[in-house]
């Protein structure tokens, strides 16, 4: 089955509506967002990282990267890294590398969310192509899956020094 295949078959088993957005075939979660005209900060980039051996999805806005430590802290754990190409053809075999969906019930993995992208009322991240995504209600990936939240998400820099993306308070 594919990647595309195997999450309609998870989101109609959870019973949540959600909007397939198919587009032109992007690499990176920012030209993912441009592609699904979507703003970066809402794009939801999935980093897969073992902890104590274990994967997991870290899950935070397209322009930043994942704070190993702040991961780690939150999991309470004592080890991380981050997981090879080889490791996620292996992880998501349905899936092309790069573009899971961060659906971690469905592939038996526990899932971390950023608090900024909590704060949208609408998530949107790949669906297991590069070139389909999925929108959907915050409030319906919750009950999905049922992420741990916290602030782990590190905003990258850009040309002018500026942070691309802050913390709402």
């Amino acid at each position: 089955m594919s990647g595309i295949s195997t999450v309609h078959a998870f989101l109609r088993e959870a019973r949540v509506p959600y909007t397939v957005v198919p587009h032109r075939i992007a690499f990176t979660a920012q030209e993912e967002a441009a592609a699904t005209h979507v703003r970066g900060r809402d794009w939801a980039k999935v980093v897969v990282c073992f902890i104590d051996g274990e994967p997991v999805e870290a899950v935070v806005p397209a322009p930043c990267a994942v704070n190993l430590d702040r991961l780690l802290e939150l999991a309470g754990g004592k080890a991380v890294c981050l997981a090879s190409e080889e490791e996620l053809r292996r992880l998501f075999p349905d899936c092309e590398v790069g573009a899971m969906p961060p659906f971690g019930p469905l592939y038996g993995q526990t899932v971390f969310v950023d608090a900024v992208l909590a704060l949208e009322p609408e998530i949107v991240f790949n669906a297991g192509t590069h070139r389909d995504a999925i929108r959907m209600r915050w409030t319906d990936f919750v009950k999905m899956v049922n992420p741990i939240v916290g602030r782990f998400a590190e905003p990258l820099l850009d040309h002018v020094g500026e942070y691309r993306l802050s913390y709402r308070e």
